[in-house]
């Protein structure tokens, strides 16, 4: 299964990826801006959907279409 981010290059448990849109998280006030790196992602079984933590946020779940790889 290849995952693959919104340029279309294919991702990697461990790799880092920078968000290409701001994005608000559920359930709490934070909003993560344009631009955010996010260190050592990991795959998930679904391959529109990456699993990560950024400083704010732990176990925070991103679709593919939102991030590019850094």
């Amino acid at each position: 299964m290849d995952v693959k981010d919104a340029n279309g290059a294919i991702l990697k448990d461990g790799d880092n990826v920078t968000l290409i849109k701001d994005l608000k998280v559920k359930g709490t006030s934070v909003t993560l801006k344009r631009g955010t790196l996010v260190k050592g992602i990991r795959l998930t079984d679904d391959p529109e959907e990456i699993d990560c933590k950024v400083d704010k946020v732990k176990g925070l779940v991103l679709r593919t279409e939102f991030v590019k790889k850094a």
